[in-house]
């Protein structure tokens, strides 16, 4: 997070390819269950909303959470396809998950998601590491895998749906803080970037019924949420139109529905394309206070040449229109982004081109990535990725280098200034310190005071800062 990594932040909290993933499970959980569940997940946000989906549908058929592993009777891990890294990454846990199961008699493991859409019959039939395989659209079918898995026989369910949404489906809310969570208000992607695999993993677009989106919403003001973000792969084409009076529900209407539960609460979404982001939404921002001054917005590239290449459908010129206009209307809005290095065809050229695209945006932080080559995408099998690893490399340092200075010059505004700060917890590096986040999504570190406590508002003022980093003190008069 930007106390320890002040370029590659998680929204999410999820992604961890270099190590175990995020483990969830309810916190202080005491009553006794025959049998437990443990899960890991890496990967968007989506993940780790699909994780929770899960977690409801097994408590429902009397499994217990646990965060040991050797309690668990089942063990699943929730996949993500997005990178060749990531899917190296649940392979080994995937081996480790087996030696538990040699150890213990009955115990089942399964692979949810978007790795599981895609590698299914590798799975089961060639490397025999699981029993049972989930696709994202097919985890209300999970208690019938399982029964089938108990005898004997290996299951799985991939078929993606037009209309799945488990909008009916209550989360249990796994590995929060009790400050921040998540409700997924759309499913799928219509967009094909050519890079991208979302759309064959997760199927095509399908939005929610606003109104179970505000329900849940409501209930996690009853259990003390203080900041909702709301997550699609795509939040801006959200849309639904009421059966009965063909009125449409636009992604702005939602913002402010949802907006309107509880001012207190603060509002978050993501992700924005850049393509479908309009003013209604920018509005929507400027004129509730908790909707924060924030948005996703990822440029992937910052050559044209490039943009077309994927597929993105926008251009340069006019992704920096889109920054003027966001400008325009929200002065105090920060943009953070997604980057890729070293795209199919990739130029020396282009790719100065992307680190200028960092410094005319001012972009606080972003999501940075070489290109990884995914099977099935439009990229695999119509462009080479010849682009060496090395040069990709070379290349990402560079975009690192350049994000890093960009997020310390915003930084470096906000010295002096006083800031709403919601308080999410412990600071990593010292219990003495609470960290929080602004309005802006930027992370600030300041001494704890008493009768201050997570899930607060406090006034901090700016007093220090790093390149990820704000630094401060509480305001108490």
């Amino acid at each position: 997070m930007y106390d320890d990594n002040p370029t590659i932040n998680s929204l999410t909290k999820v992604i961890n390819e270099s190590k175990q993933g995020e483990v969830y499970a309810p916190e202080g959980e005491d009553k006794v269950y025959d049998k437990y569940y443990y899960i890991e997940s890496y990967g968007c946000a989506m993940n780790f909303s699909d994780s929770e989906i899960v977690a409801s549908i097994l408590s429902d058929n009397g499994y217990g959470s646990t965060r040991d592993m050797a309690q668990a009777d089942l063990i699943l891990v929730n996949t993500c396809s997005i990178r060749e890294k990531a899917e190296e990454t649940v392979r080994k846990r995937l081996r480790v998950y087996n030696t538990y199961k040699k150890k213990k008699k009955g115990l089942l493991i399964g692979v949810l998601g978007c790795m599981a859409e895609r590698l299914k019959s590798k799975f089961l039939e060639q490397e025999k590491l699981v029993d049972i395989v989930l696709g994202p659209d097919a985890y209300r079918d999970l208690p019938n895998l399982l029964t089938s898995a108990e005898e004997g026989e290996r299951g799985v369910n991939v078929l993606l749906s037009r209309e799945e949404t488990y909008a009916d489906i209550s989360p249990v809310r796994l590995g929060n803080n009790g400050v921040s969570g998540f409700i997924s208000i759309m499913r799928g992607c219509d967009n094909m970037c050519s890079f991208c695999v979302v759309p064959f993993t997760r199927g095509r677009e399908r939005s929610r019924d606003p109104f179970s989106i505000v329900a849940e919403a409501e209930q996690m003001r009853v259990e003390g949420f203080k900041e909702i973000t709301l997550l699609g792969q795509n939040v801006d084409s959200y849309k639904w139109t009421n059966p009965e009076t063909q009125e449409n529900v636009s992604f702005a209407d939602l913002l402010v529905m949802v907006a309107k539960v509880d001012s207190k609460i603060r509002v978050r979404f993501s992700t924005s394309h850049p393509k479908d982001i309009d003013d209604e939404v920018l509005f929507a921002i400027r004129d509730y206070h908790n909707i924060c001054d924030y948005i996703h917005l990822p440029v992937q590239s910052g050559s044209s040449r490039i943009l077309e290449l994927m597929n993105r459908k926008y251009t340069r010129e006019w992704y920096m229109k889109k920054i003027k206009r966001i400008n325009e209307v929200i002065p105090e809005c920060t943009v953070s982004s997604d980057i890729i290095a070293g795209f199919c065809t990739e130029t020396e050229e282009d790719h100065q081109q992307t680190l200028s695209i960092i410094e005319e945006s001012g972009f606080i932080m972003s999501y940075m990535y070489t290109y990884s080559e995914r099977p099935g995408t439009l990229a695999a099998r119509k462009y080479k990725d010849d682009v060496p690893h090395d040069i990709k490399k070379r290349r990402l340092t560079e975009i690192i280098k350049v994000q890093a200075a960009s997020s310390a010059a915003s930084n470096k505004k906000d010295l002096h200034k006083t800031f709403e700060v919601l308080i999410e917890g412990d600071s990593k590096k010292s219990k003495a310190d609470f960290r929080g986040r602004t309005s802006h999504f930027k992370v600030i570190v300041f001494p704890k005071i008493e009768g201050y406590k997570p899930g607060d508002y406090a006034m901090v003022h700016v007093d220090n800062m790093t390149s990820g980093t704000l630094l401060g003190n509480i305001v108490t008069t």
